[in-house]
Formats: C-alpha cells, sequence, structure tokens
C-alpha cells in the first residue's frame, strides 16, 4: 500500500497549487479520501475530504472557497486545489484513505507560502 504526495512547494501569498495524491496496492474506488495538514507546532487538522464515489465534499471552515478537492478513481489519485493561499496555510499536506476496516496515510508534502 502506498499514498504518495506531491506538487508542494515555495509559494507566493496569493498564489495556488495543486496537490497530487497517488495511491496503490489497494482498490482506490472504494475509499473515501482526506487531506489534513500539521504546520510546526500545531496539532494535525481536516483539510477537505471526498467520498469514494466523488459525489460528497467537505472542507474546513478556513479553506471553504479557497480549495476543491477531486478524484480520478481511473488513475487512483486525489487531488487538492489551493487558492489564494496564505502564509497561515503553510504546513505538511497529507493525503489519508479510509475506509470501516482500514486506514491509511501518506508521508506528506511541504507547502510553504511565503514571500
Amino acid at each position: 500500500v502506498q499514498l504518495v504526495e506531491s506538487g508542494g512547494e515555495l509559494v507566493q501569498p496569493g498564489g495556488s497549487l495543486r496537490l497530487s495524491c497517488a495511491a496503490s496496492g489497494f482498490t482506490f474506488s472504494n475509499f473515501d479520501m482526506r487531506w489534513y495538514r500539521q504546520a510546526p507546532g500545531k496539532e494535525r487538522e481536516l483539510v477537505a475530504f471526498i467520498s469514494s464515489s466523488g459525489y460528497t465534499t467537505y472542507y474546513a471552515n478556513f479553506m471553504k472557497g479557497r480549495c476543491t478537492i477531486s478524484r480520478d478513481n481511473a488513475k487512483s489519485t486525489v487531488y487538492l486545489q489551493m487558492n489564494s493561499l496564505k502564509p497561515e496555510d503553510t504546513a505538511v499536506y497529507s493525503c489519508n484513505a479510509r475506509t470501516t476496516f482500514d486506514d491509511y496515510w501518506g508521508q506528506g508534502t511541504q507547502v510553504t507560502v511565503s514571500s
């Protein structure tokens, strides 16, 4: 089982990034997917959720209107498009695959928002 995130980088305030999380080793289409983030010295927090079918999404209040979660089950990949980025969005972003019985995590990708 692998979840490999990519797309994190240094970006200026107001900029955009699209994170990707490529899954392998399990039936991706059966799993709900989540993006979490953790900033230094802070607890991990949920950023966005998408159901296994892709029909249901959820966004944390701090990201509403600024990001979109999507998935391509044919490519076993989940995406997080983030816009209007702020310095406080700086964190390691990780994807999570979950069912009732299984819970998988990626290693994370660093997003730094700074001028």
